[in-house]
């Protein structure tokens, strides 16, 4: 998994609640089982319309939106489904970290183990970074993991709060398989015992 410690580019502001998995990612491309390639479907029935042609008024089809990072949007983001697509097409699209009062659990849990940062802020803040990001001369911030704050255009710094087992999983870059062969030693160990005591189990 790709490390995350400190990310700048453009804020992508999408005051939408309860935004759901489906309209993250719709079902026609839950058939691929690659994490590549899914950035194109990102919010399909949201930025294109029945001929595959960009509707010019969604956010993501205007500049300087186009190459977004960071997502800023509404509560409950992420409910729906449980699908790992819709991580893996946020981050394929290229945004790597997404703002917002609340997510549902298990995107919330999909996202963090794919290396996208969710952070959950007051609805206050949340409003704030919004209109940074409603306005495209205004709309570049920073997140910094290691300290845990999103400075603004304006300089300013607003402080978030991260599990430290979570924030140590993406500065470390460990997806599960990643977290897995931290221990390879003891599970070698483990092998080596069986394989002693119970010989079958390997003939």
């Amino acid at each position: 998994m790709e490390i995350f410690d400190r990310l700048s580019g453009v804020a992508v502001p999408l005051p939408m609640i309860n935004l759901d998995t489906d309209q993250v990612i719709p079902k026609q491309y839950l058939k691929s089982i690659e994490r590549t390639g899914l950035g194109k479907g990102l919010f399909h029935d949201l930025r294109y319309d029945m001929e595959d042609g960009e509707r010019p008024d969604f956010v993501l089809n205007r500049e300087p939106y186009r190459k977004s990072k960071i997502l800023i949007t509404g509560e409950n983001f992420g409910c729906g489904s449980s699908r790992e697509h819709a991580p893996w097409a946020l981050a394929d699209f290229g945004i790597r970290c997404v703002v917002a009062p609340s997510f549902a659990d298990i995107f919330f849990n999909n996202s963090m183990k794919n290396g996208v940062l969710l952070i959950v802020m007051p609805q206050e803040q949340v409003d704030i970074l919004m209109a940074d990001a409603e306005n495209p001369d205004n709309c570049v911030m920073t997140v910094d993991l290691e300290t845990q704050t999103i400075t603004r255009a304006d300089g300013s710094a607003m402080a978030f709060e991260i599990e430290p087992f979570r924030k140590a999983r993406l500065l470390n870059g460990l997806d599960d398989i990643g977290l897995t062969l931290q221990k390879v030693h003891r599970i070698e160990a483990f092998e080596a015992r069986q394989k002693a005591d119970r010989p079958w189990l390997y003939a």
